[in-house]
């Protein structure tokens, strides 16, 4: 099997039964394709799609970015994932969603985040940081500091509060 395939069979476990709808399926696929493509006029063709995909639903994840196994986009509209920004494996990023670089200062740089972290609606990442596995990140939160495994983060400034399984429930179908 293709790393392509690979990726993209992961990703549509992560919907369940039914899998993805058409919208999603195309964005993954357009995602997965620029990732993975080692031929050059398949990255040009799926760097194509990615662009369209950004114009129309404002979806724009790097090609170049990192991404693990399992990328579920609950929502996928207008959401933002630098190309440096590295994600782990079963990763949940709904609407409106920003994962960025900073530009100046101690946390120049772009965020690492972990395995199975939920990242909720209007959420905001930014900065060299790192967000450890089993995170939830809850609706409308800044994230600019480093997250422990095992937390739920909210509000701005961002509140961590320790809790073990912390995103039991809100990440399913894990691969």
């Amino acid at each position: 099997m293709t790393k392509y395939k690979e990726y993209l069979q992961s990703d549509f476990c992560r919907y369940g039964k039914g899998g993805p709808d058409r919208l999603t399926k195309s964005i993954l696929k357009a995602i997965r394709g620029s990732q993975t493509a080692s031929n050059p006029l398949a990255k040009i063709c799926a760097k194509i799609k990615s662009a369209r995909i950004r114009k129309k639903y404002g979806v724009e994840i790097g090609g170049e970015s990192s991404i693990g196994k399992g990328l579920y986009l609950g929502h996928p509209f207008d959401i933002t994932v630098n190309r440096n920004v590295t994600l782990g494996n079963n990763i949940n990023l709904h609407k409106g969603v920003t994962i960025g670089r900073e530009n100046r200062g101690k946390r120049k740089g772009y965020p690492t985040i972990g395995n199975e972290v939920y990242i909720g609606v209007n959420s905001t990442v930014v900065g060299n940081i790192r967000i450890g596995d089993d995170v939830l990140i809850a609706a409308n939160t800044f994230v600019n500091c480093d997250v422990p495994d095992h937390s739920i983060v909210i509000g701005n400034p961002c509140i961590i509060k320790p809790k073990e399984n912390a995103t039991e429930g809100y990440i399913n179908n894990r691969v």
